[in-house]
């Protein structure tokens, strides 16, 4: 699953060398790694401290790291050529606020990278957890339309490019059927990951000029909540 979410990620991000991205969510930056092997200039945060040493022992001086939250991103205007929030969403208590954050920040483009709430696998798992606790409980999937949606709220009528990986029951695998092209089309709204790309339209282009104020502290994300065990579960549940 992971190669082909790293697929849909370089077909609708269209990475330079030497851009800047910043990887929101970054977790323990397996993500991060792919960019940084696509010649990428790296910059990841997350709300969990936990996370950002896993990240840090994985990149090491290859990539500049801060703990932070989505909603409040301590970055400058149009400091990065490029924005990505890959399973960041479904963790936050505000989509909106952080995809207004990650607009802000950006220069170039956004990508959010979403479990899609109509894939079989994730009907499977809230079905088995119906009834019982569970982490998966507490995090939101979203379809495409709801995050059409979003993404229409946070930056108004701007150019969306989205596309589905695909991951299909094991009984529709084995029987071919799942290799025919209608079942295959990058726009069919069933996939497993869901991917949309935003392309940034200013109306007005702001010059940076430093300015470095303390900020009020906001109430943690449900990343920043969970313990570092917790969270470690979490994220190898969504790739596994």
């Amino acid at each position: 699953m992971r190669r082909s979410a790293e697929e849909l990620i370089l077909a609708l991000l269209n990475p330079r060398p030497g851009e800047r991205v910043l990887d929101i969510g970054c977790g323990g930056g397996n993500h991060l790694e792919f960019m940084n092997r696509l010649g990428l200039d790296i910059t990841g945060i997350d709300a969990s401290p936990y996370m950002i040493n896993l990240a840090r022992e994985r990149l090491g001086n290859r990539c500049s790291l801060n703990r932070g939250i989505a909603e409040d991103l301590p970055y400058e205007d149009n400091e990065f050529d490029l924005v990505v929030l890959i399973n960041t969403l479904e963790l936050l208590d505000d989509p909106l606020e952080a995809l207004r954050e990650a607009g802000r920040v950006a220069r170039r483009q956004v990508f959010i990278g979403v479990m899609n709430s109509l894939a079989w696998h994730c009907l499977r798992t809230k079905l088995l957890n119906l009834f019982r606790e569970s982490l998966f409980n507490q995090i939101k999937f979203f379809n495409v339309w709801e995050l059409k949606s979003y993404i229409r709220m946070a930056y108004g009528p701007v150019p969306v490019e989205w596309r589905c990986t695909q991951a299909w029951p094991s009984f529709m695998e084995k029987t071919g059927i799942c290799k025919d092209g209608l079942w295959n089309l990058k726009h069919w709204p069933f996939g497993s990951f869901l991917g949309a790309s935003v392309s940034i339209v200013y109306s007005v282009k702001t010059n940076n000029i430093p300015l470095k104020i303390e900020v009020k502290k906001k109430r943690q994300t449900i990343a920043g909540e969970l313990s570092m065990e917790k969270v470690d579960r979490v994220k190898r549940g969504i790739w596994r």
